[in-house]
């Protein structure tokens, strides 16, 4: 449990830390990381690019990744892999919602550097709840696969930083939005891991001592 704890107080921490870097005393201003971020996906803009970018930032939406992450769930239950099931839909909803009680609480406009390449979104921008549910969603599927983990880290990884990637070159969020949020997210499902899925340490001494 101490292990539980630890994880989710430093995904709280990375995201507090996170708010009073880009918004402090309140005021939120932007840095030399956003800017340079910003500008550089300003700067890469091309026809193709746009296309490309505004297909894959769906990948970390909640209306794409809820009924996928659901059909795993459901999947699993007819396995009856029961805590597994429980485990991916906590994974993504939880994240989810930390995502947005931590925008309601920093108050962070979107960014405004740069003209934005699709409808702004209309809530606030700290942290990405994109980023934060692609993480999610990719690290809960992860741990629950079974077999040919080396190929889905690499897939879902690789979805994860286009996700990310995507909500800044779209101009939509400041970078430091994204990698909080990756990083808060990563955190929150390693703890509900460790809650719901790790083996105790008594348990694998008795085993062991079964064993001989």
């Amino acid at each position: 449990m101490q292990r539980v704890v630890v994880l989710w107080l430093s995904s709280l921490a990375v995201l507090a830390a996170g708010a009073l870097a880009v918004c402090p005393d309140g005021r939120c201003g932007i840095g030399n990381f956003d800017r340079a971020g910003l500008g550089l996906a300003h700067a890469l803009r091309s026809g193709w690019l746009d296309g490309v970018m505004e297909r894959v930032t769906w990948l970390g939406s909640l209306m794409l990744l809820l009924p996928l992450t659901a059909a795993v769930a459901w999947l699993l239950l007819r396995s009856r892999r029961r805590r597994e099931a429980v485990f991916l839909l906590l994974a993504l909803l939880g994240s989810s919602a930390l995502g947005h009680v931590f925008k309601l609480w920093v108050e962070r406009p979107r960014p405004d550097l740069f003209p934005a390449w699709l409808d702004m979104p209309g809530d606030w921008s700290f942290p990405s709840a994109h980023a934060m549910q692609a993480t999610a969603a990719a690290l809960a599927w992860l741990l629950v696969a079974r077999h040919t983990r080396a190929f889905w880290a690499i897939l879902l990884g690789l979805a994860v930083l286009l996700v990310g990637l995507s909500r800044i070159y779209l101009q939509v969020h400041f970078p430091s939005d994204v990698v909080v949020g990756i990083v808060a997210a990563l955190l929150w499902v390693a703890g509900l891991h460790a809650l719901l899925l790790r083996p105790a340490a008594g348990g694998h001494r008795k085993a062991g001592k079964g064993a001989a």
